[in-house]
């Protein structure tokens, strides 16, 4: 018996090395977002400061361990084998969980999915007690005081990491502006010097002296002392910092790189135990029981040990912070949710990663009219301040830059002092949560949300705090059912769910592979990413000429499909074209934004010369769309409502022209994709002949239907006679498309 637990344990500590790298994958974004986002270095620099905070805050993180062995449960009350099967339950569906979010490359909380995940566990073992007639209450089964204060704490830390951002990051834009270097003087040394203090005072005067590796004489005199340290900390760092101003040095920059050290610090510190707390108490549970369980079955030893503090031995510490650092030095899924952040928080136009939903235009709205009131009954002279304050010219941003450097100071500043905060009150704040309100706030303060792109990034930080409440939800059920599972299944079972755990992460791994290695054939990062405009150019013409070449092929495929749902009487065929002409059509316009955005980098006189001919080519592209939807919708409707199909003779009437317009069309793309219009002229005139031909098809139509008497095909020959009109639209938008690709890409 006592092997099968071992080998329990063996698969938890094995669960928490995975663990470490995929949690890190996700977290990773809050430390490194905002100096990546404001390019203060090379992303080896940048890594390499985080990856010292890494370890100074794993070093130091043990009292955070508790909350994994008595900060939900009451392990009194649980027999060894009990808790076994709620921790396994919880590494189990908190890897699932959170791979599937980074491969979604959206930021969630490792805070959140552990302590729901204990949440759910526990409660389903504390549920099958209760049931079984046990003495015990719910409370004496289930912390529910402090399971209650860390989610109020959690969630509670969404608003005010908010609010504090938009006030913080709205009084410093206000006293330094965009052109920051213009109104730094003496600000700036003041500025560094609160930055600094704040950082001392919360990670290292607070986090120092309440770590475990000093003695207790020392932590009483900083104690007795911090007002005085706070003083001096607050003049000599202010001193320095106007010091190092005038010998030239980027203050901003360097208060970004101690934020981002000290921010790293505080997360690992902070979310260590989200990692490795539950293979370890799971660790110290095994140890307890075989030393002290002789003559006991695991059924029946209770796990008391767990209600005392953890004492972890700072070797496992450090190794989990190596760990952090080696995952998110090579995770590729890292890279991907630190670049959704950054995108939801860029200063300039860029690919919006989202589409417009109809509360993120309700809120953009109200409070568009909340500034309009305010802006009515503000004085004259104070807008005009604010204004001139917030003007965006002159705006300094390093190369690539998402924001300037400003912008992330206050937002590594910030996140690092309420997440310390926490840590130091033992509350297991969402590092997610607060870093990622602090950059929206910060962001929302600085007007990073024009008018064009507040919808979208709206939309965003909805979908992102939505897939917050849904990691909640999920993982309080999928832990629940895991543990009982696991429970009434036994070994077998959890022998299972190992396997499964194993199998989830290679599959998941092999298929974010290949999804990145296919998304890097795309152009439009590398338009969005580049300035200079001789490339930029080149690059535009390949992606106009994709696009171009795609939407005509796609195009095509949907025409046909509709057809032959027609004539063949096929609604789920249908069905079918209108998804994916719907799903085009967003995709068509963020497509069409890239390359708007890319148009204006290009050498000024290509622009000029032409811009017209690319609108035509977009517009011909979208009304492909419009033009196939207004075919399929009275189709649609006749096929569902099992009207009289389509006669062999209109088939037979309308065959040919199909096979020209497929002919034609598949022409078109040939030229457009290769880039040669030899025989340009030649389906001008091909296409000329064939709308010819469908007019007096139409008007042969029409006089039928004048003829034909009775009303039982009236309805058939409506919806014949629209197919033949946008066969003729479609040949028109075929033709504007040619042209002006051809005069675009030539």
């Amino acid at each position: 018996m006592e092997t099968i637990y071992l080998v329990i344990v063996v698969f938890l500590l094995c669960l928490a090395v995975f663990d470490l790298f995929v949690g890190v994958s996700n977290d990773a974004v809050n430390f490194l977002q905002s100096a990546v986002g404001a390019r203060v270095g090379t992303f080896r620099t940048i890594l390499i400061i985080a990856s010292f905070g890494v370890l100074a805050g794993a070093v130091m993180s043990s009292g955070m361990m508790d909350v994994a062995r008595h900060g939900i449960m009451v392990p009194q009350n649980y027999s060894f084998d009990e808790v076994m099967t709620i921790f396994m339950a919880v590494m189990v569906t908190d890897i699932i969980v959170l791979d599937v979010f980074n491969s979604l490359g959206m930021p969630t909380s490792t805070t959140v999915s552990l302590v729901f995940e204990l949440l759910g566990a526990t409660f389903a073992l504390a549920a099958i007690k209760l049931m079984g007639g046990t003495d015990l209450g719910l409370g004496d089964l289930l912390n529910t005081d402090k399971a209650m204060s860390v989610i109020i704490a959690i969630f509670v830390s969404v608003a005010i990491a908010f609010v504090f951002g938009t006030i913080v990051m709205w009084l410093t834009r206000v006293v330094f502006t965009f052109n920051y270097k213009h109104h730094s003087r003496y600000s700036i040394a003041i500025f560094g010097g609160i930055a600094f203090t704040a950082l001392a005072y919360f990670i290292f005067l607070k986090g120092v002296g309440n770590s475990p590796y000093i003695s207790e004489e020392s932590r009483q005199w900083i104690e007795q002392n911090m007002r005085t340290l706070i003083v001096g900390t607050f003049v000599g760092s202010t001193v320095l910092m106007e010091v190092l101003h005038l010998l030239r040095v980027n203050i901003f920059k360097l208060v970004v790189l101690m934020g981002t050290f000290a921010l790293a610090m505080a997360f690992a510190g902070n979310d260590l135990v989200n990692f490795i707390g539950v293979p370890l108490a799971g660790l110290d549970s095994y140890q307890d029981y075989m030393a002290h369980g002789a003559g006991s079955t695991p059924t029946s030893f209770m796990m008391t040990s767990l209600a005392e503090s953890a004492k972890t031995p700072p070797l496992y510490l450090l190794l989990a912070g190596i760990i952090m650092i080696v995952a998110m030095a090579t995770s590729k899924k890292a890279q991907h949710v630190i670049k959704t952040s950054v995108d939801l928080s860029r200063q300039d136009e860029h690919t919006e990663m989202f589409g417009s939903s109809r509360a993120a235009r309700s809120l953009v709205r109200f409070f568009q009219n909340m500034s309009s009131t305010i802006d009515s009954y503000m004085p004259d002279g104070i807008q005009r301040w604010l204004n001139f304050r917030f003007n965006r010219r002159g705006t300094e941003l390093s190369d690539g830059a998402a924001f300037d450097v400003v912008r992330a100071a206050v937002n590594l500043v910030l996140a690092s002092l309420l997440i310390t905060i926490g840590t130091n009150y033992k509350l297991p704040l969402s590092t997610t949560y607060v870093t990622f309100m602090v950059a929206m706030g910060s962001s929302l303060a600085d007007k990073a949300w024009g008018r064009e792109s507040a919808v979208f990034r709206v939309t965003g930080v909805i979908a992102v705090i939505g897939g917050w409440f849904i990691t909640a939800g999920v993982a309080f059920v999928a832990s629940l059912i895991v543990c009982l599972a696991m429970y009434y299944g036994g070994i077998i079972v959890q022998a299972a769910f190992m396997i499964f755990v194993v199998y989830q992460l290679i599959s998941s791994s092999r298929k974010f592979n290949r999804s990145k290695k296919d998304s890097s054939k795309s152009l439009s990062e590398l338009m969005m990413r580049t300035h200079d405009a001789d490339i930029v150019w080149e690059l535009l013409r390949k992606h106009v000429g994709r696009t171009q070449s795609f939407m005509t092929m796609f195009t095509l495929e949907q025409y046909n499909q509709i057809v032959d749902g027609f004539f063949d009487d096929r609604p789920r065929m249908l069905h079918h074209a209108q998804r994916e002409l719907k799903k085009q059509k967003g995709e068509l316009k963020q497509d069409r934004r890239q390359e708007l955005i890319a148009l204006k980098k290009v050498p000024v006189e290509i622009g000029i010369e032409r811009n017209t001919w690319f609108h035509i080519g977009v517009n011909a592209a979208t009304q492909y769309i419009y033009c196939t939807l207004r075919m399929l919708e009275p189709i649609q409707e006749h096929v569902e409502n099992n009207f009289n199909p389509i006669p062999r003779s209109l088939k037979e009437e309308y065959e040919p022209i199909r096979r020209t317009i497929n002919d034609l069309m598949k022409q078109t793309n040939d030229m457009i994709s290769t880039g040669r219009f030899e025989h340009y002229r030649d389906v001008l005139a091909d296409a000329d002949s064939l709308k010819d031909e469908l007019s007096l098809t139409r008007k042969r139509h029409i006089d039928r239907m004048q003829q034909t008497r009775g009303n039982e095909y009236l309805q058939l020959s409506l919806v014949y006679l629209n197919l033949l009109q946008e066969s003729q639209q479609l040949l028109s938008n075929m033709r504007h498309q040619l042209r002006g690709a051809k005069k675009f890409l030539e």
